[in-house]
Protein backbone atom coordinates (compact mmCIF):
# COMPACT_ATOMS: atom_id res chain seq x y z
CA UNK A 1 0.00 0.00 0.00
CA UNK A 2 1.30 3.46 -0.91
CA UNK A 3 1.36 6.00 1.94
CA UNK A 4 0.61 9.68 1.32
CA UNK A 5 1.14 12.71 3.51
CA UNK A 6 -1.24 15.64 2.98
CA UNK A 7 -0.21 18.90 4.62
CA UNK A 8 -2.77 21.75 4.70
CA UNK A 9 -3.83 24.20 7.41
CA UNK A 10 -7.46 23.56 6.36
CA UNK A 11 -7.09 19.79 6.33
CA UNK A 12 -10.57 19.27 7.83
CA UNK A 13 -12.08 20.70 4.64
CA UNK A 14 -10.32 17.99 2.60
CA UNK A 15 -12.03 15.04 4.33
CA UNK A 16 -13.89 14.07 1.14
CA UNK A 17 -10.61 13.89 -0.81
CA UNK A 18 -9.01 11.74 1.86
CA UNK A 19 -11.95 9.31 1.93
CA UNK A 20 -11.80 9.13 -1.88
CA UNK A 21 -8.11 8.21 -1.81
CA UNK A 22 -8.54 5.69 1.03
CA UNK A 23 -11.25 3.94 -0.99
CA UNK A 24 -8.72 3.76 -3.86
CA UNK A 25 -6.40 1.83 -1.53
CA UNK A 26 -4.00 4.53 -0.32
CA UNK A 27 -3.00 5.25 3.26
CA UNK A 28 -3.40 8.99 3.89
CA UNK A 29 -1.68 10.67 6.85
CA UNK A 30 -2.53 14.33 7.48
CA UNK A 31 -0.90 17.35 9.11
CA UNK A 32 -2.22 20.92 9.42
CA UNK A 33 1.14 22.71 9.68
CA UNK A 34 4.69 22.49 8.40
CA UNK A 35 6.30 21.64 11.75
CA UNK A 36 4.16 18.55 12.27
CA UNK A 37 4.79 17.50 8.66
CA UNK A 38 8.55 17.70 9.19
CA UNK A 39 8.30 15.62 12.39
CA UNK A 40 6.23 12.98 10.56
CA UNK A 41 8.84 12.80 7.78
CA UNK A 42 11.56 12.21 10.38
CA UNK A 43 9.53 9.37 11.92
CA UNK A 44 8.54 7.47 8.77
CA UNK A 45 8.79 7.37 5.00
CA UNK A 46 6.06 8.51 2.64
CA UNK A 47 5.66 7.70 -1.03
CA UNK A 48 4.24 11.13 -1.96
CA UNK A 49 3.44 14.42 -0.21
CA UNK A 50 0.75 16.99 -1.03
CA UNK A 51 1.91 20.29 0.44
CA UNK A 52 -0.13 23.47 0.77
CA UNK A 53 1.97 26.53 -0.08
CA UNK A 54 0.11 29.15 2.01
CA UNK A 55 0.14 28.08 5.70
CA UNK A 56 0.62 30.04 8.92
CA UNK A 57 3.92 29.44 10.69
CA UNK A 58 6.25 27.64 8.33
CA UNK A 59 5.25 28.36 4.75
CA UNK A 60 4.93 25.64 2.18
CA UNK A 61 8.22 26.62 0.55
CA UNK A 62 10.04 26.59 3.91
CA UNK A 63 8.52 23.20 4.75
CA UNK A 64 9.45 21.90 1.32
CA UNK A 65 13.09 22.89 1.82
CA UNK A 66 13.31 21.15 5.22
CA UNK A 67 11.59 17.96 4.01
CA UNK A 68 14.05 17.80 1.08
CA UNK A 69 16.90 17.86 3.62
CA UNK A 70 15.37 14.79 5.30
CA UNK A 71 14.54 12.92 2.08
CA UNK A 72 15.57 14.54 -1.20
CA UNK A 73 14.04 11.78 -3.33
CA UNK A 74 10.43 11.97 -2.12
CA UNK A 75 8.05 13.49 -4.70
CA UNK A 76 6.31 16.61 -3.36
CA UNK A 77 3.27 18.15 -5.05
CA UNK A 78 2.73 21.81 -4.22
CA UNK A 79 -0.94 22.80 -3.84
CA UNK A 80 -1.74 26.53 -3.75
CA UNK A 81 -4.31 29.19 -4.54
CA UNK A 82 -1.57 31.49 -5.79
CA UNK A 83 -0.59 31.66 -9.43
CA UNK A 84 2.22 34.13 -8.83
CA UNK A 85 5.16 33.37 -11.10
CA UNK A 86 7.67 34.05 -8.34
CA UNK A 87 6.18 31.37 -6.08
CA UNK A 88 6.02 28.88 -8.95
CA UNK A 89 9.65 29.55 -9.83
CA UNK A 90 10.79 29.04 -6.25
CA UNK A 91 8.85 25.79 -5.98
CA UNK A 92 10.17 24.48 -9.29
CA UNK A 93 13.68 25.56 -8.31
CA UNK A 94 13.40 23.38 -5.22
CA UNK A 95 12.52 20.45 -7.50
CA UNK A 96 8.87 19.85 -6.72
CA UNK A 97 7.34 16.90 -8.55
CA UNK A 98 4.20 18.77 -9.58
CA UNK A 99 2.17 21.94 -9.04
CA UNK A 100 -1.64 22.08 -8.56
CA UNK A 101 -3.82 25.20 -8.34
CA UNK A 102 -6.77 25.22 -5.93
CA UNK A 103 -9.56 24.33 -6.16
CA UNK A 104 -8.55 20.83 -7.21
CA UNK A 105 -10.89 17.95 -7.90
CA UNK A 106 -10.48 14.27 -6.94
CA UNK A 107 -9.60 13.19 -10.48
CA UNK A 108 -6.74 15.73 -10.62
CA UNK A 109 -5.37 14.34 -7.38
CA UNK A 110 -5.74 10.75 -8.56
CA UNK A 111 -4.07 11.53 -11.89
CA UNK A 112 -1.14 13.16 -10.09
CA UNK A 113 -0.72 10.08 -7.89
CA UNK A 114 -0.80 7.78 -10.91
CA UNK A 115 1.77 9.92 -12.71
CA UNK A 116 4.25 9.80 -9.84
CA UNK A 117 3.60 6.45 -8.15
CA UNK A 118 2.27 4.21 -10.90
CA UNK A 119 4.04 5.61 -13.95
CA UNK A 120 6.54 2.76 -14.36
CA UNK A 121 3.91 0.08 -13.86
CA UNK A 122 1.55 1.69 -16.38
CA UNK A 123 4.36 2.27 -18.89
CA UNK A 124 5.47 -1.35 -18.54
CA UNK A 125 1.94 -2.66 -19.07
CA UNK A 126 1.32 -0.45 -22.11
CA UNK A 127 4.75 -1.17 -23.61
CA UNK A 128 4.42 -4.92 -23.07
CA UNK A 129 1.00 -4.88 -24.71
CA UNK A 130 2.37 -2.86 -27.64
CA UNK A 131 5.19 -5.32 -28.24
CA UNK A 132 2.85 -8.31 -27.89
CA UNK A 133 0.60 -6.80 -30.55
CA UNK A 134 3.58 -6.22 -32.85
CA UNK A 135 5.33 -9.53 -32.17
CA UNK A 136 3.46 -11.40 -34.89
CA UNK A 137 3.87 -8.57 -37.41
CA UNK A 138 7.63 -8.45 -36.84
CA UNK A 139 7.81 -12.24 -37.16
CA UNK A 140 6.08 -12.04 -40.54
CA UNK A 141 8.45 -9.27 -41.64
CA UNK A 142 11.44 -11.41 -40.70
CA UNK A 143 10.13 -14.26 -42.85
CA UNK A 144 9.20 -11.94 -45.72
CA UNK A 145 12.42 -9.88 -45.89
CA UNK A 146 13.91 -10.33 -49.36
CA UNK A 147 15.78 -7.05 -49.80
CA UNK A 148 18.26 -5.00 -47.81
CA UNK A 149 15.59 -2.33 -47.28
CA UNK A 150 13.34 -4.99 -45.73
CA UNK A 151 16.09 -5.96 -43.30
CA UNK A 152 16.82 -2.38 -42.38
CA UNK A 153 13.17 -1.93 -41.45
CA UNK A 154 13.17 -5.14 -39.37
CA UNK A 155 16.28 -4.02 -37.53
CA UNK A 156 14.87 -0.55 -36.86
CA UNK A 157 11.73 -2.08 -35.34
CA UNK A 158 13.68 -4.51 -33.17
CA UNK A 159 15.90 -1.71 -31.87
CA UNK A 160 12.84 0.47 -31.24
CA UNK A 161 11.23 -2.20 -29.08
CA UNK A 162 14.54 -3.03 -27.41
CA UNK A 163 14.84 0.58 -26.27
CA UNK A 164 11.17 0.80 -25.30
CA UNK A 165 11.24 -2.40 -23.22
CA UNK A 166 14.57 -1.57 -21.58
CA UNK A 167 13.17 1.73 -20.28
CA UNK A 168 10.48 -0.12 -18.28
CA UNK A 169 10.27 -3.08 -15.94
CA UNK A 170 9.17 -5.24 -18.84
CA UNK A 171 8.63 -8.97 -18.80
CA UNK A 172 8.95 -9.15 -22.59
CA UNK A 173 12.73 -8.73 -22.88
CA UNK A 174 13.40 -12.46 -23.18
CA UNK A 175 10.78 -12.80 -25.92
CA UNK A 176 12.39 -9.91 -27.81
CA UNK A 177 15.85 -11.44 -27.37
CA UNK A 178 14.62 -14.69 -28.93
CA UNK A 179 12.96 -12.82 -31.80
CA UNK A 180 16.19 -10.91 -32.41
CA UNK A 181 18.10 -14.19 -32.52
CA UNK A 182 15.62 -15.51 -35.09
CA UNK A 183 16.05 -12.34 -37.14
CA UNK A 184 19.84 -12.67 -37.07
CA UNK A 185 19.62 -16.28 -38.23
CA UNK A 186 17.53 -15.24 -41.22
CA UNK A 187 19.68 -12.17 -41.86
CA UNK A 188 22.78 -14.40 -42.00
CA UNK A 189 21.07 -16.55 -44.65
CA UNK A 190 20.28 -13.39 -46.60
CA UNK A 191 23.90 -12.20 -46.47
CA UNK A 192 25.26 -15.63 -47.43
CA UNK A 193 22.97 -15.68 -50.44
CA UNK A 194 23.76 -12.18 -51.71
CA UNK A 195 27.17 -11.06 -50.47
CA UNK A 196 29.34 -12.43 -53.28
CA UNK A 197 26.85 -11.14 -55.86
CA UNK A 198 27.19 -7.68 -54.32
CA UNK A 199 30.95 -7.94 -54.71
CA UNK A 200 30.69 -9.05 -58.32
CA UNK A 201 28.13 -6.40 -59.35
CA UNK A 202 29.02 -3.16 -57.60
CA UNK A 203 26.25 -1.27 -59.42
CA UNK A 204 23.59 -3.53 -57.89
CA UNK A 205 24.91 -3.71 -54.35
CA UNK A 206 23.47 -1.67 -51.48
CA UNK A 207 25.36 1.29 -50.04
CA UNK A 208 28.48 -0.21 -48.43
CA UNK A 209 31.69 0.96 -46.79
CA UNK A 210 33.58 2.04 -49.95
CA UNK A 211 30.59 4.11 -51.09
CA UNK A 212 30.29 6.49 -48.13
CA UNK A 213 32.45 9.29 -49.54
CA UNK A 214 31.04 9.02 -53.04
CA UNK A 215 27.37 9.03 -52.02
CA UNK A 216 27.36 11.17 -48.87
CA UNK A 217 30.53 13.27 -48.44
CA UNK A 218 31.21 14.37 -52.04
CA UNK A 219 27.64 15.61 -52.80
CA UNK A 220 27.82 17.95 -49.79
CA UNK A 221 31.23 19.22 -50.89
CA UNK A 222 29.81 19.73 -54.37
CA UNK A 223 27.20 22.05 -52.81
CA UNK A 224 30.05 24.15 -51.36
CA UNK A 225 29.26 22.95 -47.86
CA UNK A 226 31.97 22.45 -45.30
CA UNK A 227 31.76 18.85 -44.04
CA UNK A 228 32.65 17.26 -40.73
CA UNK A 229 32.79 13.48 -41.08
CA UNK A 230 32.75 12.03 -37.56
CA UNK A 231 33.45 8.29 -37.44
CA UNK A 232 32.68 6.56 -34.15
CA UNK A 233 34.58 3.30 -34.20
CA UNK A 234 32.43 0.23 -33.40
CA UNK A 235 29.18 2.21 -33.10
CA UNK A 236 25.87 0.36 -33.19
CA UNK A 237 22.50 1.67 -34.29
CA UNK A 238 20.99 1.28 -30.81
CA UNK A 239 23.86 3.33 -29.36
CA UNK A 240 23.20 6.00 -31.96
CA UNK A 241 19.51 6.06 -30.96
CA UNK A 242 20.29 6.87 -27.30
CA UNK A 243 22.81 9.55 -28.27
CA UNK A 244 20.54 11.06 -30.94
CA UNK A 245 18.10 12.20 -28.24
CA UNK A 246 20.82 14.52 -26.93
CA UNK A 247 21.43 16.00 -30.38
CA UNK A 248 17.83 16.42 -31.53
CA UNK A 249 17.39 19.79 -29.81
CA UNK A 250 20.25 21.40 -31.73
CA UNK A 251 20.25 19.56 -35.07
CA UNK A 252 17.98 18.63 -37.93
CA UNK A 253 18.79 14.96 -38.34
CA UNK A 254 18.49 12.72 -41.40
CA UNK A 255 19.02 9.11 -40.35
CA UNK A 256 19.80 6.05 -42.47
CA UNK A 257 21.51 2.68 -42.23
CA UNK A 258 24.11 1.23 -44.57
CA UNK A 259 26.06 -2.03 -44.81
CA UNK A 260 29.54 -2.71 -43.48
CA UNK A 261 31.70 -4.93 -45.65
CA UNK A 262 33.12 -8.20 -44.32
CA UNK A 263 35.07 -8.62 -42.15
CA UNK A 264 33.29 -6.10 -39.94
CA UNK A 265 36.51 -4.77 -38.42
CA UNK A 266 38.44 -1.51 -38.52
CA UNK A 267 41.25 -2.86 -40.68
CA UNK A 268 38.88 -3.76 -43.49
CA UNK A 269 35.72 -1.65 -43.15
CA UNK A 270 37.20 1.68 -42.04
CA UNK A 271 40.06 1.54 -44.52
CA UNK A 272 37.45 0.81 -47.20
CA UNK A 273 35.52 3.93 -46.17
CA UNK A 274 38.56 6.18 -46.35
CA UNK A 275 40.01 4.69 -49.53
CA UNK A 276 36.68 4.31 -51.32
CA UNK A 277 37.90 0.84 -52.34
CA UNK A 278 37.43 -2.77 -51.32
CA UNK A 279 40.32 -4.22 -49.27
CA UNK A 280 41.82 -6.26 -52.12
CA UNK A 281 41.92 -3.17 -54.33
CA UNK A 282 43.64 -1.18 -51.57
CA UNK A 283 46.26 -3.92 -51.15
CA UNK A 284 46.92 -4.03 -54.90
CA UNK A 285 46.83 -0.31 -55.68
CA UNK A 286 48.48 0.98 -52.52
CA UNK A 287 50.53 -1.87 -51.03
CA UNK A 288 52.45 0.55 -48.82
CA UNK A 289 49.19 1.63 -47.17
CA UNK A 290 47.71 -1.82 -46.61
CA UNK A 291 48.78 -3.80 -43.53
CA UNK A 292 48.39 -7.59 -43.67
CA UNK A 293 46.88 -9.55 -40.80
CA UNK A 294 50.20 -11.06 -39.72
CA UNK A 295 52.05 -7.72 -39.63
CA UNK A 296 52.77 -6.23 -36.22
CA UNK A 297 52.13 -2.70 -37.48
CA UNK A 298 48.86 -1.02 -36.45
CA UNK A 299 46.06 -1.71 -38.91
CA UNK A 300 44.66 1.83 -39.05
CA UNK A 301 47.75 4.03 -39.20
CA UNK A 302 47.35 5.04 -42.85
CA UNK A 303 43.86 6.51 -42.82
CA UNK A 304 44.83 10.07 -43.74
CA UNK A 305 46.91 8.93 -46.77
CA UNK A 306 44.02 6.70 -47.86
CA UNK A 307 41.65 9.68 -47.79
CA UNK A 308 44.16 11.57 -49.94
CA UNK A 309 44.24 8.74 -52.49
CA UNK A 310 40.46 8.80 -52.79
CA UNK A 311 40.33 12.56 -53.32
CA UNK A 312 43.04 12.29 -55.96
CA UNK A 313 41.34 9.37 -57.70
CA UNK A 314 38.19 11.46 -58.09
CA UNK A 315 40.29 14.47 -59.13
CA UNK A 316 39.04 16.52 -56.23
CA UNK A 317 40.94 19.52 -54.94
CA UNK A 318 39.23 19.70 -51.57
CA UNK A 319 41.41 20.46 -48.57
CA UNK A 320 40.95 18.18 -45.58
CA UNK A 321 42.13 17.57 -42.04
CA UNK A 322 42.30 14.27 -40.18
CA UNK A 323 42.11 13.93 -36.38
CA UNK A 324 41.87 10.88 -34.15
CA UNK A 325 40.34 11.16 -30.67
CA UNK A 326 41.39 8.42 -28.26
CA UNK A 327 40.68 10.22 -24.98
CA UNK A 328 39.36 13.45 -23.44
CA UNK A 329 42.71 15.21 -23.80
CA UNK A 330 42.66 14.57 -27.55
CA UNK A 331 39.15 16.02 -27.74
CA UNK A 332 40.06 19.08 -25.65
CA UNK A 333 42.97 19.68 -28.00
CA UNK A 334 40.63 19.33 -30.98
CA UNK A 335 38.21 21.86 -29.45
CA UNK A 336 41.10 24.28 -29.12
CA UNK A 337 41.84 23.88 -32.83
CA UNK A 338 38.22 24.14 -33.96
CA UNK A 339 38.61 27.66 -35.31
CA UNK A 340 41.48 26.59 -37.57
CA UNK A 341 39.44 23.63 -38.85
CA UNK A 342 37.07 26.14 -40.40
CA UNK A 343 39.65 26.64 -43.13
CA UNK A 344 39.27 23.07 -44.48
CA UNK A 345 36.58 21.82 -46.83
CA UNK A 346 36.48 18.45 -45.10
CA UNK A 347 37.34 17.57 -41.51
CA UNK A 348 37.51 13.85 -40.67
CA UNK A 349 37.39 12.98 -36.97
CA UNK A 350 37.76 9.39 -35.74
CA UNK A 351 36.47 8.74 -32.20
CA UNK A 352 37.73 5.53 -30.63
CA UNK A 353 36.04 5.44 -27.20
CA UNK A 354 33.30 2.90 -27.96
CA UNK A 355 35.71 0.43 -29.52
CA UNK A 356 38.04 0.82 -26.53
CA UNK A 357 35.06 0.23 -24.18
CA UNK A 358 34.29 -3.00 -26.03
CA UNK A 359 37.86 -4.26 -25.62
CA UNK A 360 38.20 -3.11 -22.01
CA UNK A 361 34.93 -4.84 -21.16
CA UNK A 362 36.39 -8.09 -22.48
CA UNK A 363 39.55 -7.75 -20.40
CA UNK A 364 38.25 -6.18 -17.18
CA UNK A 365 35.85 -7.99 -14.84
CA UNK A 366 34.88 -4.66 -13.25
CA UNK A 367 33.85 -3.17 -16.60
CA UNK A 368 32.02 -6.40 -17.44
CA UNK A 369 29.91 -5.83 -14.34
CA UNK A 370 29.26 -2.21 -15.29
CA UNK A 371 28.26 -3.19 -18.84
CA UNK A 372 26.66 -6.50 -17.95
CA UNK A 373 24.07 -6.54 -20.74
CA UNK A 374 22.92 -4.66 -23.82
CA UNK A 375 21.05 -2.00 -21.85
CA UNK A 376 24.02 -1.34 -19.54
CA UNK A 377 26.35 -1.18 -22.56
CA UNK A 378 24.12 1.48 -24.11
CA UNK A 379 23.89 3.30 -20.79
CA UNK A 380 27.68 3.56 -20.47
CA UNK A 381 27.89 4.87 -24.04
CA UNK A 382 25.27 7.49 -23.22
CA UNK A 383 26.99 8.46 -19.96
CA UNK A 384 30.33 8.79 -21.75
CA UNK A 385 28.78 11.04 -24.38
CA UNK A 386 27.08 13.27 -21.82
CA UNK A 387 30.31 13.82 -19.88
CA UNK A 388 32.76 13.84 -22.79
CA UNK A 389 34.10 16.92 -24.58
CA UNK A 390 32.62 15.28 -27.71
CA UNK A 391 29.24 16.66 -26.60
CA UNK A 392 30.76 20.14 -26.46
CA UNK A 393 32.18 19.59 -29.95
CA UNK A 394 28.68 18.94 -31.29
CA UNK A 395 27.31 21.97 -29.42
CA UNK A 396 29.87 24.18 -31.17
CA UNK A 397 29.30 22.57 -34.58
CA UNK A 398 25.57 23.23 -34.23
CA UNK A 399 26.31 26.95 -34.67
CA UNK A 400 28.39 26.57 -37.82
CA UNK A 401 27.30 26.30 -41.44
CA UNK A 402 28.87 22.86 -41.70
CA UNK A 403 27.20 19.64 -42.74
CA UNK A 404 27.82 17.02 -40.04
CA UNK A 405 28.02 13.37 -41.12
CA UNK A 406 28.13 10.73 -38.40
CA UNK A 407 28.90 7.13 -39.19
CA UNK A 408 30.94 4.12 -38.13
CA UNK A 409 32.94 1.31 -39.67
CA UNK A 410 31.04 -1.54 -38.00
CA UNK A 411 29.02 -2.52 -34.94
CA UNK A 412 29.38 -5.38 -32.48
CA UNK A 413 27.34 -8.24 -31.08
CA UNK A 414 27.24 -9.86 -27.66
CA UNK A 415 28.50 -13.39 -28.30
CA UNK A 416 27.11 -16.44 -26.54
CA UNK A 417 27.64 -19.69 -28.45
CA UNK A 418 31.15 -21.09 -29.08
CA UNK A 419 31.89 -23.01 -32.27
CA UNK A 420 35.09 -24.98 -32.71
CA UNK A 421 37.71 -24.16 -35.31
CA UNK A 422 41.26 -25.39 -35.87
CA UNK A 423 43.98 -23.36 -37.58
CA UNK A 424 47.74 -23.08 -37.65
CA UNK A 425 49.80 -20.61 -35.63
CA UNK A 426 49.44 -17.92 -38.31
CA UNK A 427 45.65 -17.83 -38.08
CA UNK A 428 44.37 -14.44 -36.91
CA UNK A 429 42.99 -14.02 -33.39
CA UNK A 430 39.60 -12.38 -34.08
CA UNK A 431 36.68 -14.29 -32.53
CA UNK A 432 34.14 -13.56 -35.27
CA UNK A 433 36.17 -14.28 -38.41
CA UNK A 434 39.23 -16.30 -39.30
CA UNK A 435 41.53 -16.36 -42.28
CA UNK A 436 44.33 -18.79 -42.88
CA UNK A 437 45.44 -22.00 -44.54
CA UNK A 438 43.89 -25.39 -43.86
CA UNK A 439 41.24 -24.14 -41.47
CA UNK A 440 39.10 -26.92 -40.02
CA UNK A 441 35.49 -26.14 -39.06
CA UNK A 442 31.91 -27.22 -39.61
CA UNK A 443 30.85 -25.45 -42.85
CA UNK A 444 27.20 -25.51 -41.76
CA UNK A 445 28.06 -23.22 -38.83
CA UNK A 446 29.86 -20.48 -40.77
CA UNK A 447 29.90 -18.41 -43.93
CA UNK A 448 32.97 -19.60 -45.80
CA UNK A 449 34.78 -17.81 -48.63
CA UNK A 450 37.32 -20.18 -50.13
CA UNK A 451 38.30 -17.77 -52.90
CA UNK A 452 38.93 -14.37 -51.24
CA UNK A 453 39.16 -12.64 -54.61
CA UNK A 454 35.42 -13.19 -55.10
CA UNK A 455 34.82 -11.18 -51.92
CA UNK A 456 37.45 -8.59 -52.94
CA UNK A 457 39.57 -9.56 -49.95
CA UNK A 458 43.38 -9.92 -49.88
CA UNK A 459 44.77 -13.45 -49.89
CA UNK A 460 48.22 -13.61 -48.22
CA UNK A 461 48.60 -17.17 -49.56
CA UNK A 462 47.16 -19.16 -52.45
CA UNK A 463 45.31 -21.46 -50.06
CA UNK A 464 43.97 -18.69 -47.79
CA UNK A 465 40.26 -18.84 -47.00
CA UNK A 466 38.00 -16.68 -44.82
CA UNK A 467 35.27 -17.94 -42.50
CA UNK A 468 32.75 -15.76 -40.67
CA UNK A 469 30.71 -16.47 -37.56
CA UNK A 470 27.00 -15.69 -37.73
CA UNK A 471 24.24 -15.04 -35.18
CA UNK A 472 25.85 -14.74 -31.71
CA UNK A 473 28.49 -17.44 -32.32
CA UNK A 474 32.20 -17.03 -31.66
CA UNK A 475 35.19 -19.15 -32.62
CA UNK A 476 37.01 -21.19 -29.98
CA UNK A 477 40.00 -23.50 -30.26
CA UNK A 478 39.79 -27.06 -28.88
CA UNK A 479 42.92 -26.46 -26.80
CA UNK A 480 42.01 -25.05 -23.38
CA UNK A 481 38.44 -24.89 -24.69
CA UNK A 482 36.52 -24.42 -21.42
CA UNK A 483 38.71 -21.57 -20.18
CA UNK A 484 38.51 -19.86 -23.56
CA UNK A 485 34.72 -20.17 -23.71
CA UNK A 486 34.14 -18.92 -20.16
CA UNK A 487 36.44 -15.95 -20.71
CA UNK A 488 34.85 -14.71 -23.94
CA UNK A 489 31.19 -15.70 -23.48
CA UNK A 490 28.93 -12.61 -23.19
CA UNK A 491 31.60 -10.22 -24.49
CA UNK A 492 30.95 -7.78 -27.34
CA UNK A 493 32.80 -8.81 -30.49
CA UNK A 494 32.84 -7.83 -34.15
CA UNK A 495 34.11 -9.17 -37.46
CA UNK A 496 31.24 -11.47 -38.41
CA UNK A 497 27.70 -11.39 -39.74
CA UNK A 498 24.84 -9.95 -37.74
CA UNK A 499 22.47 -7.02 -38.01
CA UNK A 500 24.30 -5.33 -35.13
CA UNK A 501 27.66 -5.55 -36.93
CA UNK A 502 26.60 -4.93 -40.53
CA UNK A 503 23.57 -2.58 -40.45
CA UNK A 504 25.17 0.59 -39.17
CA UNK A 505 24.18 4.26 -38.87
CA UNK A 506 24.83 6.89 -41.53
CA UNK A 507 23.61 10.24 -40.26
CA UNK A 508 23.62 13.69 -41.84
CA UNK A 509 22.87 16.76 -39.70
CA UNK A 510 22.80 20.52 -39.80
CA UNK A 511 22.36 22.91 -36.87
CA UNK A 512 18.78 24.12 -36.38
CA UNK A 513 19.86 27.69 -35.69
CA UNK A 514 21.69 27.78 -39.03
CA UNK A 515 18.75 26.27 -40.93
CA UNK A 516 16.39 28.93 -39.51
CA UNK A 517 18.64 31.63 -40.98
CA UNK A 518 18.74 30.10 -44.46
Amino acid sequence: MFSLLWVDDEIELLKAYIIFLEKKGYEVVTANNGTDAIDLCRERAFDLIFLDENMPGLSGLETLSMIKEINSAIPIVMVTKSEEENIMNQAIGQKIADYLIKPVNPNQIFLTIKKHLHKKQIESEVTDLGYQQNFGKIGMQINDSYSLEDWKEVYRKLVFWELELSSTDSGMTEMLRMQKQEANQEFAKFVKKHYLNWMENSDDRPLMSPDVFKTTVFPSLNNDEQVYLIVFDNFRYDQWRVISKELAEDFIIDEDLYVSILPTTTQYARNAIFAGLMPDDIAKMFPDLWVDEDDDEGKNLNESPLIQTQLERYRRRNSFSYNKVNNSDDCEKLLGQLHSLGGYDLNVIVVNFIDMLSHVRTESMMVRELASDENAYRSITHSWFMHSPIKELFAKLAHTNARIIITTDHGSIRVDKPIKIIGDKNTNTNLRYKLGKNLSYNPKEVFEIKDPRKALLPAPNISTSYVFATNDDFFAYPNNYNYYVNYYKNTFQHGGISMEEMLIPLITMRGKSVERMR
